[in-house]
């Protein structure tokens, strides 16, 4: 029963970070909780196995027995193919992944990609610094002078630097970057997810049969894919084409950034079901990522996912930060978070998030 357990969590940990809307699995960087001025990265596609990593009947610690908590990971989805040479990460979206001291409990929330933010002056780059939206970060940090080519290290280094500035945590422990094609994949493996849909839905990019929408005139136009409120069983096309939407709802970002959130919970939730002691399966679903999938940091998915084998869905509290749109003479700039918002960033850097969440309960999604 013990091998089920740390053969599921490889997946578990990997479809955990694996996500964004949304980019995913995670890698960490480091394995003390100790601060650094900056973690070691190196960035690479995610060598996959032949099979699932075996349980020693040795007495000899598990690899990734030595990472402690608490963990603050970075969770980073693009658009584009992370494969392509010379690629220039944009980080599409962000979530942050703070795991609690005893590995069991950990809190997921999101910054909006148009946060305006001060980027610090990064000399590997040649960039001076200055006010921009953080979905900068990581495309300023990747160049590299004189040269076409660009640095995923790099544009992750900045792109947590700026992060620890802006939200007071030092040190960030490890992350990853996933694009749209990798995870519907990895969904479509897992054979769906089932999600509750908690407002109607209409894509932009999709029509009702899966193939995309015709563009004309810098819109789309025909048939459109619709997602209506109630718990529904979604293919890999449709979560991600979900969890992506953003233009005709309330809140806009705010609202697709909680279908992100959620949609990470239905993928974990979906990896519990799964028969996945079985290593030819196990196999197939991290196979099915591809090379979508680059992780930053000096240990495995692997690794963590050991260490964070007793961290469950219904054990990860899902945050909204409230915030609003920032402008100057009537242009749009980008967006702020509102003092809500920005108060759970602060009381998390001082380890209060807490007592903080329970006196402004409105910030937990339900």
């Amino acid at each position: 029963m013990r091998n089920s357990k740390i053969t599921w969590s490889i997946v578990a940990g990997v479809a955990l970070a694996l996500i964004v809307g949304i980019g995913v699995a995670i890698a960490v960087g480091r394995g003390s909780s100790e601060p650094a001025a900056a973690p070691v990265v190196s960035a690479s596609v995610v060598p996959l196995p032949s099979s699932a990593p075996s349980v020693s009947a040795s007495p000899a610690p598990s690899p990734g027995a030595d990472i402690k908590g608490p963990l603050d990971l970075v969770l980073i989805g693009v658009d584009t193919r992370v494969s392509i040479p010379d690629w220039e990460p944009h980080a599409d979206t962000i979530m942050l992944l703070h795991v609690e001291a005893d590995l069991r409990s950990a809190y997921l929330y999101s910054l909006p990609r148009d946060l305006r933010v001060d980027i610090p002056a990064y000399q590997k780059s040649g960039f001076g610094g200055g006010k921009h939206k953080i979905t900068e970060a990581m495309s300023r940090g990747s160049r590299i002078p004189g040269s076409e080519k660009k640095s995923v290290e790099q544009g992750y280094e900045l792109l947590t630097k700026t992060l620890s500035a802006y939200t007071g945590i030092k040190t960030f422990h490890g992350g990853a970057i996933l694009n749209f094609g990798g995870l519907d994949k990895l969904v479509d493996q897992l054979g769906g997810i089932d999600m509750k849909i908690d407002q109607k839905v209409k894509s932009r990019h999709r029509k009702p049969d899966g193939s995309m929408r015709t563009l004309s005139g810098g819109d789309y136009i025909g048939p459109q894919a619709t997602y209506q409120p109630g718990t529904r069983h979604l293919v890999g096309w449709q979560a991600i084409d979900y969890a992506r939407q953003r233009y005709g709802l309330p809140n806009g970002d705010y609202d697709r950034q909680r279908h992100q959130r959620q949609m990470v919970e239905a993928i974990l939730a979906k990896a519990l079901t799964q028969g996945l002691s079985d290593p030819a399966k196990l196999g197939s679903v991290i196979n099915a990522l591809g090379k979508s999938l680059v992780y930053v940091g000096g240990r495995t998915p692997f690794e963590y996912a050991y260490a964070l084998r007793d961290l469950s869905p219904d054990k990860i509290t899902t945050v909204t930060l409230p915030g609003a749109g920032v402008g100057s003479g009537g242009g749009y700039l980008g967006e702020q978070l509102k003092e809500e918002g920005r108060g759970f960033v602060k009381a998390l850097a001082k380890g209060t998030h807490r007592a903080y969440l329970a006196a402004h309960p409105k910030l937990v999604d339900k």
